[in-house]
């Protein structure tokens, strides 16, 4: 029998991609999803819509975000842990947060061992903030009035990253008040615009917005050092809490065993996506520093958060069952 050229090429590239595991044929080959664990309005939520469509555009396969909230972002956080190890499903989340929940929750799984890095994505300090009508315009100011008034004090969760550097904070200026834990930033930060609670400590990307319309004031923000933004604002840093830094760190995780060529493609489309002009600015604007890391330099940042994080937890006896 004889063949063509046109058949002999396309029988060559049936043979060629017989054996080969399924990714390295294709991807992406359907829709990814990206995993929010927290509900809409936060940080993490910001981020993700912000990059889904370029990245949709980049992969050729729609993105759609799908916020998975509960238990302080665990819930979609051992979504994704459980998901196939293929790539089409990505967490978007606070990875400091997600450092400090095995100190604080009996976790169904072990991000450790269950997750692997794809990309850091944006730093966002957190601000501490409180309601016009609070009688303080500093950090010392704050902490003298939690000695004689009662001060509720919002935070995304028991455990949260918030909650925690507030706990840090707290124990730095031997302050006093009552952490109220709700289910998601945007939830707390919208009871502290209301006057229900009095403090807030939530991420700036989120938080600024209030705080540039009057509706919140702003008392220092978490970063080692100013921010250009908000020039004008201290660090807790300069107002005695020494060395202080936290905030949100964004970045994406995928389960483990994903194949190092798909994670490879997402880290760069990811990033393609994030450092694009239109996401840039908008996120700078408001508050946000683009951050970028290689899937390896992520874990290690990782495991250095949960090890920080966690003798902070221990030394407050922080536990949540």
């Amino acid at each position: 029998m004889t063949l063509n050229r046109r058949q002999l090429i396309a029988s060559g590239a049936a043979l060629a991609t017989v054996g080969l595991p399924a990714h390295a044929q294709k991807f992406p080959a359907k829709p990814v999803r990206i995993v929010v664990p927290y509900p809409p309005g936060g940080s993490s939520d910001i981020i993700a819509r912000a990059i889904s469509e370029p990245l949709a555009k980049s992969l050729g396969q729609p993105v759609v975000v799908e916020n998975r909230a509960g238990a302080n972002g665990n819930l979609g956080a051992g979504l994704v842990a459980q998901a196939p190890a293929d790539g089409y499903t990505l967490l978007l989340c606070d990875v400091g947060a997600l450092a400090i929940s095995p100190s604080v929750y009996k976790l169904q799984f072990d991000p450790s061992k269950d997750l692997r890095g794809v990309t850091m994505l944006a730093y966002s300090p957190h601000m501490l903030a409180v309601h016009p009508s609070v009688k303080a315009n500093n950090l010392q100011e704050l902490v003298a009035l939690s000695k004689t008034s009662d001060l509720n004090f919002a935070v995304t969760a028991m455990g949260s990253a918030p909650h925690v550097a507030g706990v840090a904070v707290q124990r730095a200026m031997d302050a006093k008040w009552t952490y109220i834990p709700y289910k998601g930033g945007s939830q707390a930060v919208a009871d502290t615009v209301a006057g229900q609670t009095q403090v807030i400590m939530n991420g700036m990307l989120a938080t600024l917005p209030h705080v540039q319309n009057g509706r919140l004031k702003v008392l220092g923000i978490s970063k080692r050092t100013r921010m250009p933004l908000v020039g004008q604002v201290p660090t807790l840093a300069e107002q005695g809490v020494k060395d202080f830094e936290s905030g949100t760190w964004q970045g994406v995780l995928v389960p483990k065993g994903t194949p190092a060529a798909v994670v490879s493609r997402l880290n760069a489309e990811l990033i393609a996506a994030i450092r694009s002009p239109e996401v840039r600015s908008r996120l700078t604007g408001q508050g946000a520093e683009v951050h970028t890391m290689q899937p390896a330099e992520q874990d290690q940042f990782f495991e250095k958060e949960r090890q920080r994080w966690g003798v902070v937890v221990k030394d407050a006896n922080i536990r949540v069952e």
